[in-house]
């Protein structure tokens, strides 16, 4: 059995998802963010990085959601959430990368500004030019990456909780959903696996 360390919402909820989709046996253990308990010495000890996801398995514990996105599919084959194709799936890896190094940054840049900066003044800057640098991530990713309905295509992926995770940061950073990535997130919400996360986060 799995167990997915999280805070809600977060990144970790894409990899709450895909447990979910996979139909994994799994449990869950929610960190208090916002009294910092991600820096705690008993999370510290799971994860130096003192952030969230975390999966522990029965070989070790994972960290980075792309890598445990790309773990769950390949631990699940039935549940068909990865390409099986060499190409397509390196495709998939190359869209949650992207996901994760540059969409998920730009984002940061809103609220955790001392993760590059010293100063005050240069944190305002950071956080006001979220809405811009957001807008053009997902204007990239409306014209040129997701193909629809999901954003492999025809096939449900590990690339769609994650889509629909960080676009739900939207709307706190100032950006309107655009109409395919609009879609996307109407219908992941749709999804019993996604209304199970979004219970749980909240009970």
């Amino acid at each position: 059995m799995f167990k997915l360390y999280y805070g809600p919402g977060t990144c970790a909820r894409a990899s709450h998802i895909a447990l979910e989709e996979a139909g994994a046996a799994y449990t869950t253990e929610r960190l208090d963010m916002k009294n910092n308990q991600q820096n705690s010495a008993e999370y510290l000890a799971i994860n130096r990085k003192g952030r969230v996801p975390a999966l522990i398995t029965d070989h070790g514990t994972l960290t980075e959601t792309p890598a445990i996105l790309a773990f769950i599919a390949q631990s699940f084959p039935q549940a068909k959430l990865a390409p099986s194709d060499g190409f397509a799936f390196a495709q998939a890896q190359s869209f949650n990368s992207y996901l994760c190094s540059t969409v998920h940054v730009a984002h940061a840049h809103k609220g955790r500004g001392t993760r590059w900066a010293t100063e005050e003044t240069s944190f305002a800057d950071m956080k006001r030019k979220v809405p811009q640098t957001m807008a053009a991530c997902f204007a990239l990713i409306e014209s040129d990456m997701l193909k629809g309905p999901w954003v492999m295509g025809e096939q449900y992926t590990i690339c769609d909780p994650y889509l629909y995770t960080i676009a739900s940061w939207l709307e706190g950073d100032g950006v309107d959903l655009l109409p395919k990535v609009a879609d996307h997130y109407k219908r992941m919400s749709e999804r019993p696996a996604v209304q199970k996360v979004l219970a749980d986060e909240k009970s």
